[in-house]
């Protein structure tokens, strides 16, 4: 079994029982984390060893929510609030996507996702018209070599004549099954499989009620986005709360306008939330909902949302989210004493663990992924902290979750395999890959722009 001994690091564990060290050694044996403390002994066995000196080792980040599907669109967004995106990209430019354009942008998306240090991607894939862009964007995630959940969605095209509309069509169960039953069969692979449905908010209540009910009776996770505009079926969680279909492995995306009653019952039933904060402030979904589940003793997990609008950097986003919190939550200290705060409400702790630990609970993985514990799953990340913009480092924390950059990550590892050394990706003709990224990305440009002329 190869070893790898990581020597000589600062170590943020995200374990509690284990906790943080100035000065540690991680064992990698096989695909596991074997051992984390101070001086470990290899005795006589061999290994590889890799000096981390000056180095940070955390876990691996896990991208809560990102729909890698429009990587080859990367920036084409950044001026459209949520309606133009529904009219722009649903009703647009998903319409003309080609299985190829789903496998490259799914592929490159992920790489670039353990670029930045993310080691578990949540892809939510909803423009897959035919099973062939379904085994596309899959096969993208399996090229990558990421960990990764493929939430299989639906597309959301305007109807055609005749054509129902998509609020009105259930989630395909024989499609579900044909994953569970070829390239998502194994629940605990290196890419497992979950349902991004509509949900009350985007569907009438027979197809909420049936995708639920679904996702219970193939025991996946359900996700769904909450926000942007009226429900499709006003009180239909309630509805769906006194069905009895609401619970642990139900997943809210954005839910910036649940009131405080209906957030309270999700809270008390296990419901877990995934806020992509930059994303839901630059095209007007609202503040994030951050500091309201704080306050009911729930932490959020984190998404990128659209490259097609922002950068898919996960640091970025954690500190988004925490400054937005702080400047809410200073805000109205001063509005109620007419002074600034006494101290901050969030530690950087804190979103630290909204990109790690939170991110694996969500996924039902806690046990595996999400912190530097012996038996998990050895996912994690090496920071260079010596970089100019990291050094000094005093709070091995804080430079992480405050200072931490694609230029600072200098090695990822996902199951005890090497796949980003010395600040490079380990992928072969990275140069081709992105060659055809834009090729697709010109095509599909082109594509709709002719559309919007013929009309």
């Amino acid at each position: 079994m190869p070893r790898t001994l990581i020597r000589s690091a600062t170590v943020i564990s995200m374990d509690d029982a284990i906790g943080d060290f100035a000065t540690c050694d991680v064992l990698v044996e096989g695909s596991r984390i074997a051992d984390v403390r101070p001086s470990i002994d290899l005795g006589s066995g061999e290994a590889e060893i890799v000096d981390g000196t000056g180095r940070i080792v955390i876990p691996g980040l896990i991208n809560a929510h990102m729909h890698t599907w429009q990587t080859g669109l990367r920036g084409y967004a950044a001026n459209w609030t949520l309606l133009e995106y529904f009219r722009r990209m649903h009703a647009g430019l998903a319409t003309v996507f080609r299985p190829e354009d789903i496998h490259i942008a799914t592929l490159v998306g992920a790489l670039n996702q353990i670029n930045c240090g993310t080691t578990t991607l949540v892809d939510w894939c909803h423009n897959n018209p035919t099973p062939d862009h379904t085994d596309a964007a899959v096969r993208g995630l399996i090229e990558s070599g990421i960990r990764a959940a493929f939430f299989h969605g639906s597309p959301k095209p305007e109807p055609k004549p005749g054509e129902p509309h998509f609020s009105e069509i259930p989630h395909p169960r024989r499609e579900v099954e044909r994953l569970l039953a070829g390239p998502l069969a194994d629940r605990d692979g290196l890419v497992t499989l979950g349902l991004a449905i509509l949900g009350p908010h985007y569907s009438t209540l027979d197809v909420a009620m049936h995708d639920f009910r679904l996702a219970r009776d193939l025991k996946l996770i359900a996700s769904m986005h909450q926000g942007g505009g009226p429900a499709k079926t006003p009180g239909g969680w309630e509805k769906l709360i006194d069905a009895g279909l609401v619970g642990a492995g139900i997943n809210i995306v954005h839910g910036n306008d649940l009131p405080d009653d209906l957030l309270d019952r999700m809270v008390d039933l296990g419901v877990s939330f995934s806020v992509t904060p930059e994303n839901e402030m630059i095209q007007g979904h609202g503040f994030p909902i951050t500091g309201r589940l704080l306050k009911r003793g729930v932490r959020p997990t984190i998404g990128i949302d659209l490259e097609s609008v922002l950068a898919g950097d996960l640091f970025s986003a954690a500190r988004v989210a925490l400054s937005m919190q702080r400047a809410l939550d200073n805000a109205e200290t001063r509005k109620a004493s007419g002074t600034i705060p006494a101290t901050t409400t969030i530690p950087v702790r804190e979103a630290l663990r909204w990109i790690t630990t939170e991110g694996a609970r969500m996924l039902g993985r806690e046990s595996q992924i999400g912190s530097l514990t012996p038996g998990k799953l050895a996912d994690l990340v090496i920071i260079n902290a010596s970089d100019l913009n990291l050094f000094p480092v005093h709070d091995p924390v804080a430079t992480v979750v405050m200072q931490t950059s694609l230029a600072n990550i200098e090695a990822v590892m996902i199951g005890g395999t090497w796949k980003k050394r010395n600040g490079q990706l380990l992928v072969d003709g990275l140069e081709t890959k992105k060659q055809l990224l834009a090729q697709s990305g010109r095509r599909l440009v082109q594509a709709i722009e002719r559309q919007g002329r013929a009309a």
